[in-house]
């Protein structure tokens, strides 16, 4: 099944490792850091206009790859409960 995250980006739901809230995960350090490195090495791809709100990390090919988006994680969440097979 496939995801739609914000502007012209879907993903295929079998990619996702990990959805988070930027607000409460950019508290910790570490977390910055990762982003920080992903973002050196070209792994995030930005596909929001407005303010971000979550991050999604993808593994596909053996490749990470981060999209920061404006949807809340949690709307993210319900789309992928509606999705079979994801119950």
């Amino acid at each position: 099944m496939y995801l739609h995250l914000g502007l012209d980006k879907v993903i295929i739901c079998d990619e996702i490792l990990g959805i988070f809230d930027l607000d409460n995960t950019t508290v910790s350090a570490n977390t910055r850091d990762y982003l920080a490195r992903a973002e050196k090495s070209g792994e995030v791809e930005n596909i929001c206009t407005d303010l971000p709100k979550s991050f999604v990390v993808c593994m596909k090919d053996g490749k990470r790859k981060i999209y920061i988006t404006q949807i809340a994680s949690s709307t993210i969440l319900k789309r992928l409960g509606s999705k079979p097979g994801t119950e």
